[in-house]
């Protein structure tokens, strides 16, 4: 039987993807082995929105070759679309598939055996109109699911290059997505974690029919089995307030909205071609908070982005404390050639940036442990996921706190009430109660 090995990169939509060519792989007869190991095949699934995510992917590209130099290498993803040149550099490349094609990988690669050079399908992204089907029905190894229902972006921020590695928008058939779910219901799962590159504009592209985000989530809520769907990223002008009230009338909708900032600054947020105001994204925070008070709030924020003046990080800074998130995601900027950023003035020195992210990080770390403070002495519902030693199970809250506690039982993939004992650095202690 031969084996194969996969490295994934990047965001949750690289790891379904990557879930789904294993699936594709397995269903040809091939066994699928750690990365460490010596494979027949290596599937490496890259990342190019930052430049260190570009110079990790080449770093793991050249050790699946050093790993077995007679082993069949697979580069599929956003940096082999927006870099081929520079994948194709690397000797012993076999198969290089950028943003589309991917279920072809398998054909690919056996194909590969008879070439010597390596076998390139890296088309006109651009172009793309249609969502490309690769569905993920066998196992997966958390108790969340991952459920892509969207590809692609028309936003076209300033810094980002994902509209261009991934495409407009594409949206999934909802009889698939429907299809998929109820076949991770009779698998056992629990939550769905819906995502996206842009998963708020789930159905714009559909000119026929009037289907949208809250249909998806109102179709997966009446499957039975499944207890919790999670979003895993919505800007914050699509989060209306006709889409917000009605999530509060869907029980298993988990209060936990991950809604990318950037920038807490107007005129940086205006550089980067983000298309709201502070004073627009505070409105909307306010009113998730009128509607669900207990609601996790969890953002992504650059730092360091062109012209960026201390003012305007103080501005920022401000601005986050004042929205009081529950975490950050903090992202030095990162030039990326074909944005328009890359070519703006006043760039900022790497120092700089450092210095401000590891000032958001730290007060990331404080806006956590403030945000899991509240709910200590409370009972919540907990989905237990992984068993670490001594009995020791982590699971999270509907509202996406970490929580461990000790129990005897097998609490594996079981959502079990929990009363919040104490925080510690990065989970709250509970234990098992009777409710």
């Amino acid at each position: 039987m031969p084996k194969v090995a996969f490295f994934t990169l990047g965001c949750k939509v690289n790891q379904y993807e990557s879930a789904a060519i294993a699936e594709l792989f397995e269903n040809k007869g091939y066994e699928i082995v750690d990365f460490d190991t010596k494979a027949d095949v290596y599937v490496i699934n890259t990342c190019n929105v930052t430049n260190e995510s570009a110079r990790k992917s080449r770093q793991i590209i050249r050790k699946a070759i050093r790993n077995n130099p007679s082993a069949k290498v697979a580069v599929v993803g956003c940096y082999v679309q927006m870099a081929l040149h520079e994948v194709l550099n690397i000797k012993g490349v076999s198969v290089a598939v950028g943003t589309k094609d991917r279920h072809r990988i398998v054909d690919l690669v056996e194909k590969a055996e008879q070439c010597s050079k390596p076998i390139v399908t890296v088309g006109n992204i651009m172009k793309q109109q249609t969502f490309e089907e690769i569905a993920l029905k066998g196992h997966r190894q958390k108790t969340r699911a991952f459920l892509k229902i969207q590809d692609g972006c028309n936003m076209f921020c300033s810094y980002c290059i994902i509209p261009y590695a991934r495409g407009p928008v594409r949206s999934r058939s909802i009889d698939n997505i429907i299809d998929e779910a109820q076949s991770l219901a009779k698998d056992g799962f629990k939550e769905i974690v819906l995502t996206g590159i842009h998963l708020g504009l789930y159905g714009r592209d559909f000119k026929d029919e009037n289907i949208h985000l809250l249909d998806v989530i109102s179709r997966i809520a009446d499957i039975e089995g499944i207890e919790r769907i999670r979003l895993s990223s919505i800007e914050a002008m699509e989060l209306t307030d006709e889409f917000l009230k009605s999530l509060c009338g869907i029980k298993k909708f988990c209060h936990h909205f991950h809604v990318p900032l950037q920038s807490g600054c107007d005129t940086v947020l205006r550089r980067m071609n983000r298309r709201y105001t502070t004073d627009e994204f505070r409105d909307r925070i306010d009113y998730i908070r009128q509607l669900m008070p207990d609601a996790s709030i969890t953002t992504d924020v650059i730092v360091g982005f062109p012209g960026e003046t201390e003012e305007e990080f103080k501005q920022t800074e401000n601005f986050i404390k004042e929205i009081n998130f529950s975490r950050l995601h903090v992202f030095p900027f990162s030039p990326r050639k074909g944005t328009l950023a890359d070519d703006m003035p006043n760039q900022i020195e790497k120092s700089v940036k450092v210095e401000r992210s590891h000032r958001l990080i730290s007060l990331s770390e404080k806006l956590e442990k403030d945000f899991c403070k509240r709910f200590v002495n409370s009972i919540q519902k907990v989905l237990f996921e992984d068993k670490k030693d001594d009995n020791f199970y982590e699971g999270l809250t509907e509202n996406y706190i970490k929580v461990g506690v000790k129990s005897k039982q097998d609490l594996h993939n079981k959502i079990i009430h929990v009363r919040l004992k104490k925080n510690f650095n990065d989970y709250v202690f509970g234990e098992v109660t009777e409710e």
